[in-house]
């Protein structure tokens, strides 16, 4: 049962990455759009499924890595430098769900450049993750 839920775990989170690097390149797109208005509203109702769908991924991967964690005692030190890092990039997905929501109202974005360096802070955070889980280095 174990690997099953090993498995499904690692599913759910390649699902939730997706949409976390995906949606600050919606952003970008966004405020390239300028003022046309049906590429922004096609853009913004993208950016809102993707949240959504985002959310759902990333709560059953919560649910099956609370499941690794506490039913099959997988545990240490690297997993707490882990929830922390993913506490970090759930973070910056929930601030790029707040400037998608605001960019369908109307409201102006930082500059494509800015959100562009953005769009790289997931990444900066995933290599970190991915060494913690497959070195366990404590």
């Amino acid at each position: 049962m174990y690997l099953w839920t090993k498995l499904f775990h690692v599913l759910f989170v390649i699902s939730w990455m997706a949409t976390v690097f995906y949606l600050p390149r919606i952003l970008v797109n966004l405020a390239e759009a300028g003022a046309e208005p049906a590429v922004r509203d096609r853009l913004a109702l993208m950016g809102r499924r993707l949240y959504r769908f985002g959310h759902v991924m990333f709560g059953f991967a919560l649910l099956l890595g609370l499941t690794l964690w506490l039913h099959f005692d997988r545990s240490g030190g690297w997993v707490h430098a882990k929830l922390t890092l993913v506490a970090l990039m759930l973070a910056h997905f929930i601030f790029t769900g707040r400037w998608i929501k605001r960019a369908g109202t109307g409201a102006p974005l930082p500059s494509p450049t800015t959100l562009r360096w953005f769009n790289e802070v997931p990444l900066l955070l995933a290599i970190p993750v991915l060494w913690l889980v497959y070195f366990k280095p404590f």
